[in-house]
């Protein structure tokens, strides 16, 4: 996984409450099974016509919104548990989620796969979605090891919550796996150690 600590970049705004993961990522595009190349088909039925030509109107297809934050509606990433919608928005360029709420499957699949959902009050997320309104090149910092975010032209500033072992592991780069190959030679030495 991609380490990730500080992330300063503009925002893409989808102010759509309760928006699932069968938007997210349509199950009969859930065939594959590696990673690679799920992002062609984030929010496919939002972004594309039958024909496959680009809605003009979705914000993935609008050219003013870019970066690496997708600001989201309230209880993002509700439905069903496929881990497909994190591997969409991965793939897709999407480092950090910011909402209201998250369903807590999405959030931990988000979390195992390097994207930090981040969870910020009502007040909050609609004076971002302002600013972002106001201006699409709007920049926003997110520290993650102060679990903060920040809009850089505006004193709107908020903290986060996040469990201690999942920050470790996007800082460090890490998922359980690769957090456990970490721990290998503490493992060996207290699998070895005389009773």
């Amino acid at each position: 996984m991609e380490k990730l600590e500080h992330i300063h970049s503009t925002c893409i705004p989808l102010p759509i409450e309760d928006v699932d993961t069968d938007q997210i990522i349509p199950a009969r595009f859930l065939k594959a099974t590696t990673k690679a190349n799920f992002g062609d088909n984030l929010f496919r039925d939002w972004r594309y016509n039958s024909d496959d030509s680009p809605k003009k109107d979705f914000v993935l297809n609008n050219s003013i919104y870019s970066g690496t934050i997708l600001v989201a509606g309230k209880n993002f990433g509700c439905g069903s548990s496929r881990e497909h919608a994190a591997w969409a928005l991965e793939d897709f360029g999407i480092r950090v989620v910011i909402s209201s709420f998250f369903a807590d499957i999405f959030k931990g699949n988000a979390l195992n796969n390097g994207i930090l959902p981040i969870t910020v009050d009502d007040q909050f997320l609609n004076a971002l979605f302002k600013e972002i309104e106001k201006d699409p090149k709007t920049m926003v910092t997110v520290s993650l090891p102060d679990q903060t975010v920040a809009v850089d032209k505006a004193s709107l500033k908020t903290s986060f919550d996040i469990d201690p072992y999942k920050k470790m592991c996007l800082i460090k780069g890490y998922d359980d796996i690769d957090y456990l190959l970490n721990m290998r030679d503490k493992i060996i030495a207290y699998e070895t150690k005389p009773s």
